[in-house]
C-alpha cells in the first residue's frame, strides 16, 4: 500500500460509473456504456465496484467471498471521516495527523473495510478488530496482509458471549475510540418485514450471511449492549461510537444515554449519494466537547441533539478592534486564565469555577483590597499556574469577527456554566 496521501474523495454525489470504467478495465466489464447502467443484482458487479473504488481512491486491495456482505465504500468512508473529525475536535494536540491513535473495530467483517480505511487516512492510527465469524475473521486477515498492514491492524476471534469492548484482550489499557456497524435486524422475520415494506425491488442484491444481518434486538439492541459495557469502562475509551441503520434506533440509544447521565454525545446523518442514509452516534464520559458541526448533525431531530458547544454574540455598533478591546478588558478583570492572539483575533480561556457572578467579583475585590492594605508586609503574589485538566470547569475559545464573536466551549461538564459565561459576555458587549 502506498504511503503517499491521495486526494480526499467527495461522496456527496453518486459514484461516476462512466469515469470509473474509463480508468478501471475490471469495472468496465460490468458497466453498460450504452445505457450508463450497472446491474446491482449481480453480486460480482457489486464486488468489483467496491474493489475498484477502494483501489482508485485509497490504493487499497480487497478480496471478498461471495457469501458475505459486500460493503459500499461511500457511507463507510463518511463514517470514518466523521469519527476522525470527532477525535480532532476534542483534542488540543498541535499536530493531530501525527498523533498515535488506537481504535477498536467491533465486527470487522470479511472486508475489514473500516480498519483499512482508518489506516489509509491517518498513518499513525492503529486498529484492533474483532469478529465472531471464523470465515469473516480469516478473510479479513487476508485483506490486512494483502495491504501490508499487519503491524497496524491486530485482530481477535471472539465468541458471541465475549464482551464487545475489551482492550485488555489485546494488551491495551485505553482506547481512543470504538467503531461498529452492527447487524440491522432482530430476526429473519424482522428482515422480511423490512424488505416487504420497501417500495419496489431492492436496488442491490444482498449477499450478507445471517451472522452479519441479525442479532438480538437488531442494531439498537447491539449498541445498547455497548452502552451498558461503557458504563463500567468509563474513560477507558475516549469516544464510543457506532453506525446505525434506523433513526428509531438512534432515538433508543440516546434516550438510554440520557438515562445513565451522559451529557457529552454526538449524532449525525451519514449521507452518501441520493439514496443511502445511515446515522452515527458517539458518546464520551470525558469533558472535551466536540464542535457543533460534528456533534449536532442535520436531519436528526433537535430533541436528540446534544447541548450546543458554540454561541454567537453580536457586537453590532462596535468595530472589530473595539469589540476585541472590550472583550479583553472584561476578561482581564476576572480571576481566570486568559490569553489573546491579536494576529488571529482569537482568545483562549480557562477557569476552575464561576468567577463572573456578582458574589465572585465581590470576593475578588475584597481580596484585592486586603492585599493592598498589607502589601508592604506580604510577598508578591505568584503568577497563576496552568490549570490541570481535572481542575478545569470551563475551557473556551473566543474568535472576534466583524459584527459578532463566536464562543466555543472546549472543555467542561456543566452546560449551565457555559450558558452563564456567554450571558455575561452578551451583557458586556452591550456596554457602549
Amino acid at each position: 500500500m502506498t504511503s503517499q496521501p491521495l486526494p480526499t474523495p467527495n461522496y456527496d454525489e453518486e459514484v461516476d460509473f462512466q469515469a470509473l470504467a474509463m480508468t478501471d478495465p475490471d469495472f468496465a466489464k460490468f458497466y453498460d456504456d450504452a445505457n450508463g447502467h450497472v446491474d446491482f443484482q449481480d453480486p460480482k458487479a457489486l464486488q468489483q465496484l467496491t474493489k475498484s473504488v477502494l483501489k482508485r481512491d485509497f490504493n487499497l486491495e480487497l478480496e471478498l467471498p461471495d457469501d458475505r456482505l459486500c460493503p459500499p465504500v461511500p457511507v463507510r468512508y463518511n463514517y470514518v471521516r466523521w469519527l476522525q473529525e470527532l477525535l480532532d475536535s476534542t483534542d488540543d494536540s498541535e499536530d493531530l495527523e501525527k498523533k498515535d491513535i488506537i481504535g477498536l473495530d467491533i465486527g470487522i467483517g470479511a472486508s475489514c473495510i473500516y480498519s483499512l480505511l482508518a489506516c489509509s487516512l491517518r498513518p499513525t492510527w492503529k486498529m484492533l478488530g474483532t469478529d465472531i465469524d471464523p470465515s469473516n475473521f480469516n478473510n479479513a486477515n487476508d485483506n490486512i496482509k494483502r495491504n501490508g498492514l499487519e503491524s497496524r491492524i491486530s485482530t481477535k476471534l471472539n465468541v458471541a458471549e465475549d464482551a464487545l469492548i475489551n482492550p485488555k484482550a489485546f494488551g491495551v489499557d485505553k482506547l481512543d475510540f470504538t467503531m461498529c456497524n452492527p447487524p440491522f435486524y432482530s430476526s429473519a422475520e424482522d428482515m422480511a418485514v423490512s424488505s416487504a415494506g420497501k417500495s419496489g425491488a431492492p436496488s442491490a442484491v444482498c449477499t450478507g450471511a445471517e451472522v452479519e444481518m441479525i442479532c438480538e434486538g437488531g442494531d439498537a439492541g447491539f449498541v445498547l449492549r455497548m452502552v451498558e459495557e461503557s458504563i463500567e469502562l468509563g474513560n477507558t475509551v475516549r469516544w464510543y461510537t457506532s453506525m446505525l441503520g434506523k433513526l428509531s434506533s438512534v432515538h433508543q440509544v440516546i434516550d438510554r444515554l440520557k438515562e445513565i447521565g451522559v451529557t457529552n454525545w454526538a449524532v449525525t446523518l451519514l449521507r452518501a449519494g441520493n439514496k443511502t442514509r445511515r446515522w452515527a452516534v458517539g458518546w464520551s464520559f470525558g469533558d472535551r466537547r466536540p464542535s457543533n458541526a460534528i456533534a449536532r448533525g442535520s436531519d436528526v431531530g433537535t430533541h436528540i441533539l446534544p447541548y450546543p458547544t458554540a454561541q454567537t454574540i453580536h457586537t453590532i455598533g462596535f468595530t472589530r478592534s473595539e469589540a476585541a478591546d472590550l472583550l479583553n478588558d472584561t476578561l482581564k478583570q476576572l480571576d481566570l486564565q486568559w490569553s489573546w492572539n491579536a494576529e488571529k483575533w482569537l482568545g483562549h480561556g480557562v477557569t476552575s469555577q464561576n468567577v463572573w457572578s456578582r458574589s465572585a467579583r465581590r470576593k475578588r475585590k475584597r481580596v484585592e483590597m486586603e492585599q493592598e492594605d498589607g502589601q508592604d508586609s506580604k510577598p508578591e503574589p505568584e503568577a497563576p499556574k496552568k490549570k490541570e485538566s481535572a481542575d478545569v470547569a470551563l475551557e473556551f475559545d473566543i474568535e472576534v469577527k466583524e459584527g459578532d464573536m463566536e464562543v466555543r466551549w472546549r472543555q467542561g461538564k456543566d452546560n449551565i456554566l457555559f450558558e452563564s459565561f456567554c450571558g455575561m459576555l452578551k451583557r458586556a458587549m452591550k456596554q457602549k
